[in-house]
Formats: structure tokens, C-alpha cells, sequence
């Protein structure tokens, strides 16, 4: 990032110097380390929502942005596929429904669960079972993921 931001100082202050002398440039160059502090946020911004576009297109795993001294990195995340819990036989699979799915929703749906080894109808409960489920922060001893907005 600070490749970007260096670039963006010298813009402002080559701009300002063909605007006009060496008192308004010096200015320039002023405002442009004052406003540094607001570039880095802004920039961390929009590596955040790239983040969270990503996250909506992976099937597993998720993109975090994390702090390396002062820059950020995009790093993957790789969340391993959980094996399908054994389903018992008896009244646990007693309730049924009708879904009607677009065809290439269902044909994305069977390729997925063909991927993993699992029918359709298990992979469809297995997520449905775990976007049910109640969601944790995870924490360690040095480290907090999450998202924030400023």
C-alpha cells in the first residue's frame, strides 16, 4: 500500500507544482502527508469489501485482510470440508419438502455435492444445517478476525 500511497503524494504535489510556485507546492506537499492517515483507511476499505466479494464466491474457505506492519495482505483462507455426519435411519429423515430449483441451480447444486461424495439431498441439509447454526468470532491468544467499518 505504501507503493500506492507514495505515488498518490507525488501526483498531488507534481500537480501542484505546475499550478503554481514553489510556496504552493510546498503546501501541496503538506496536505498531501496530512491526508495520509485517510488514504491508508480508505484503502483498507476497499481491500475489506474485495474481501467480502470474494467470500461470496467461494464455496470454502474465506479471504481476510491482515496487517503485515503496515501493509495489508489478502490471504485465503482454506477451511476444510467438515465429512458429512452420518445420518441415522429412522424418523431423523422423516420430514420432507418440495423444492423447485432453477435447472442450472440444480445442476450446480449436484456438481458441488458430486465434488464432495455426498447426494444432492445430504449436501442441501448439511448447509442448510450449518447456515442454521449460531455463528462464533474465533479468537486466539494473538489474533481476533472480524470485519469493521469505519
Amino acid at each position: 500500500m505504501e507503493l500506492h500511497i507514495d505515488a498518490i503524494k507525488r501526483d498531488l504535489t507534481g500537480l501542484a507544482a505546475a499550478l503554481g510556485d514553489e510556496a504552493v507546492a510546498d503546501q501541496w506537499r503538506r496536505f498531501a502527508d496530512t491526508i495520509e492517515p485517510s488514504l491508508r483507511l480508505r484503502l483498507m476499505d476497499v481491500l475489506s469489501e474485495v474481501a467480502l466479494s470474494l467470500n461470496d464466491q467461494l464455496s470454502s474457505g474465506h479471504v481476510e485482510v491482515r496487517l503485515a506492519g503496515r501493509e495489508p495482505e489478502l490471504v485465503f483462507v482454506d477451511e476444510p470440508v467438515e465429512a458429512a455426519e452420518p445420518i441415522s435411519s429412522g424418523d431423523d429423515l422423516s420430514a420432507r419438502i418440495t423444492l423447485r430449483l432453477p435447472d442450472g441451480l440444480k445442476a450446480s447444486l449436484e456438481l458441488v455435492a458430486s465434488r464432495e461424495g455426498l447426494s444432492t439431498n445430504a449436501w442441501i441439509v448439511r448447509s442448510l444445517a450449518r447456515a442454521l447454526e449460531p455463528r462464533q468470532t474465533r479468537r486466539s491468544s494473538n489474533r481476533l478476525q472480524g470485519y469493521a467499518r469505519s
